[in-house]
């Protein structure tokens, strides 16, 4: 299981002390997983310098904001990890739908940073990767590549993006201005459905011992930095809410399963309060809903398998979004007629209004997905639904043009917005939904065979083991051994006593 991330143990004593010198060279320090879950247990000399230091600029000390308790200014800590309520004026259900904000997250302003950095560290500090003579190679649709590529340039190493050549302009902007070279982007052929081209291209890179490949949808590490970072998150979220209105409870979690790490949240979620578990797809290509495939423009989660780091058979709900739906409402909330629509005939807010510039495409899916699931479950005012923002509209603006030519055929004023609103929002049914029972998380869990044993080489003991709750229970002892083997290390380097 090397290839998976879950050593504990220092692999190549040689790789490991050249790994220490640079580190101490560079004078770079690695925050711990429980300080990344509980950025109040950071040292107060870190905390302190972190005030002089830029949140988007590749500074070590930035690794330390790799946390969801940053302030809306990115540079100074929040007391609860920003989120917004959305209110039944919006949704159009009673259940309150709590939205943690990804875009707080530095460097790229998309949660994804979090996954990147929980699959390079362990890996760093157990010798599996030499920064200074190896390549991080990061296969992605989108954010987790970016988020890659910072990471590997704060540690000083080469990270290099693999992803589909018809994502949005934003990511590939970013990224030309963080590698180190031009190649270090690669573009594969397709969109957000085109993961297999994705490893396919991987394959031939690993050919080459100089490339690593941290694989998100196999990386462990991706998986256990959301159990716990994001969960206690999400816990946070709805305890502040939850003050607000005693007697809540939270019903569900929801997350599109994208490489099926921010839905270990629901794992968490669902063993301290009891929250079911939904997974959201793409109506276009309803993998776990329908064995189905096909392509759609959901940017982040990417599908047509079932990622090997997906807990199937904790799930207890599946279900598919339209990138329609997304791509209409991505134009609601983020253009002129749109939010005066929201604010003059819906009566939000302008503070609302105005953050919800701050939901993806991916973000806007796992809000249609929370409305139909609070729909599906009847859930009343005092029933709570937690879900996150992965990123923002910021990084989708040449999407919305798309859009507007496309679904709108140029042009966007009062009775389009009104007719989006009608349509992607109260009129959001329970279609496309499905209450997973036994034999249903059975044939989801299986789907992934294909693709893991017989296209990827996962031993078939290995794959199958994870069909038990006893295996992901039992992962949760690698992070206090990492966070061990990170102290270690740091003291290695000099940089902590």
């Amino acid at each position: 299981m090397t290839r998976l991330g879950l050593e504990t143990e220092i692999v190549e004593r040689a790789v490991y002390a050249r790994t220490v010198e640079r580190f101490r060279e560079r004078r770079i320090l690695l925050p711990t997983f429980a300080e990344l879950a509980d950025p109040g247990t950071i040292p107060p000399e870190v905390a302190d310098a972190l005030a002089a230091v830029d949140p988007d600029s590749p500074h070590p000390l930035n690794l330390f904001r790799v946390h969801w308790r940053n302030a809306a200014d990115r540079k100074t800590r929040a007391p609860v990890p920003e989120h917004v309520v959305l209110p039944e004026a919006l949704t159009g259900v009673a259940a309150p739908i709590i939205v943690a904000l990804g875009d707080r997250f530095p460097l790229i302003r998309a949660h994804k940073v979090l996954a990147a950095y929980g699959c390079l560290a362990p890996r760093l500090v157990t010798g599996q990767f030499d920064p200074a003579r190896q390549r991080a190679v990061w296969p992605s649709t989108g954010n987790y590549c970016r988020g890659g590529v910072a990471i590997s340039r704060i540690m000083d190493c080469r990270g290099v993006a693999v992803l589909p050549g018809g994502m949005s302009a934003e990511r590939f902007s970013w990224l030309a201005s963080w590698v180190k070279e031009p190649d270090d982007v690669i573009r594969t052929p397709g969109t957000e459905s085109n993961v297999k081209e994705i490893y396919d291209r991987c394959a031939e890179l690993a050919r080459d011992p100089r490339n690593v490949i941290l694989n998100q949808f196999c990386e462990f590490g991706n998986h256990l930095a959301h159990y716990l970072c994001t969960g206690r998150a999400l816990e946070e979220v709805f305890r502040a809410v939850e003050r607000t209105r005693p007697g809540l409870e939270l019903a569900a979690c929801v997350s599109a399963t994208g490489s099926a790490g921010t839905i270990a949240a629901g794992d968490y979620l669902k063993e301290r309060l009891g929250a079911r578990i939904v997974a959201a797809e793409a109506l276009e290509c309803p993998t776990m809903l329908m064995n189905g495939f096909g392509e759609h423009n959901i940017q982040g989660i990417g599908d047509k398998h079932i990622p090997l780091i997906h807990n199937v058979t904790n799930t207890d709900i599946v279900t598919a979004i339209s990138d329609r739906s997304t791509d209409a409402l991505n134009v609601l909330f983020n253009t002129p007629a749109g939010r005066a629509h929201l604010a003059r005939a819906r009566g939000l807010e302008a503070r609302l209004v105005d953050r919800l510039s701050h939901f993806g495409l991916s973000s806007i899916c796992n809000v249609l997905a929370a409305i139909k699931t609070a729909k599906r479950l009847r859930l009343r005012a005092q029933q709570a639904i937690v879900t996150v923002a992965t990123d923002g509209a910021d990084l989708y603006a040449s999407e919305a043009e798309k859009a507007i030519d496309k679904q709108f055929g140029g042009r966007f004023g009062e009775e389009e917005a009104a007719r989006v609103f009608e349509e992607h929002l109260q009129g959001a049914g329970v279609e496309h939904l499905m209450v997973l029972d036994l034999m249903d998380r059975d044939r989801i869990f299986n789907l992934g065979y294909f693709t893991w044993v017989e296209q990827q080489g996962v031993a078939l003991a290995d794959f199958d083991v994870r069909r038990g709750q006893a295996f992901w229970r039992g992962l949760r002892d690698l992070l206090p051994r990492w966070d061990e083997r990170i102290r270690a290390f740091n003291r290695e380097t000099g940089m902590a006593p």
